[in-house]
């Protein structure tokens, strides 16, 4: 049993009411000798820290710090099982794997598991990137959930290639330093160069935003118009720094 799945299930008071299977999720298993040390390396996250049952968000980034990767991290015992885009998951075993060189790390997809998301669950993990998106877990898979893309966007976040782009968006544009996505203590990292000066220099002149659908322009990162929304960049001195329950009304009152 995965340190990521309860080991014991809660009682039926505590079951989310609906579907709650994340099926354009998958599971990638990298696992080996000193597994952590050659993920924390390259991910933008602390890797070394990683604790049963907490998850973390991170990313994989190209050397001038745009992402070209974000997925979520859960401890396995002596192994990391990655939460990822399931469209992507492919591409990133690969890129993994063009790092690990001679090392004695295995890179594999999860049989048997799957990714859960409700707005109502208890006794599970909060999202690691704001407790607001809801309870987020490991278990065999069951129904597909339903609602997660516009309960996500609600609230503002933004994830994947269709909205980040794949070696598009600096990292920090993804607000990535307010959903718990990079550590500035842990060392270095692939794109952690840029990353770390546009930091601590408050460098950051645009992010990306959720706002309600317009004419598209040439700004417009993705569009999800049987929901109303897009995701675009915004300049930062409109919206503030900060991503809480009240980001998306500031978004939306400077969208126009």
């Amino acid at each position: 049993m995965t340190d990521a799945t309860p080991t014991t299930a809660p009682g039926p008071s505590h079951e989310p009411r609906s579907g709650t299977t994340l099926t354009d999720r998958h599971l990638i298993r990298v696992a080996g000798a000193d597994v952590r040390t050659f993920l924390q390396g390259l991910l933008t996250q602390d890797v070394a820290g990683l604790a049963p049952g907490v998850p973390r968000w991170a990313g994989l980034l190209t050397p001038q710090g745009k992402a070209l990767f974000d997925f979520i991290l859960w401890a396995d015992d002596d192994a990391v099982l990655i939460d990822a885009e399931a469209s992507q998951a492919e591409a990133l075993a690969r890129r993994l794997a063009m790092y690990r060189l001679r090392r004695a790390i295995t890179i594999e997809p999860v049989d048997g598991l799957a990714v859960h998301w409700s707005s109502d669950a208890q006794d599970r993990p909060d999202d690691p990137r704001l407790p607001e998106l809801g309870k987020r877990w490991l278990a065999p898979a069951g129904e597909a959930a339903t609602g997660w893309t516009a309960h996500r966007l609600s609230l503002g976040v933004t994830e994947g290639v269709s909205d980040l782009g794949s070696g598009e968006t600096l990292w920090l544009e993804c607000n990535a330093d307010e959903l718990n996505g990079v550590s500035f203590t842990k060392g270095c990292y692939v794109g952690q160069e840029n990353t770390a000066r546009m930091h601590h220099r408050s460098k950051v002149n645009r992010r990306l935003v959720v706002a309600p659908l317009a004419e598209p322009g040439d700004r417009t990162r993705a569009a999800y118009p049987e929901l109303g929304w897009m995701v675009e960049h915004r300049r930062v001195e409109a919206l503030g720094n900060a991503i809480r329950p009240d980001w998306l009304e500031r978004a939306l009152a400077t969208a126009g």
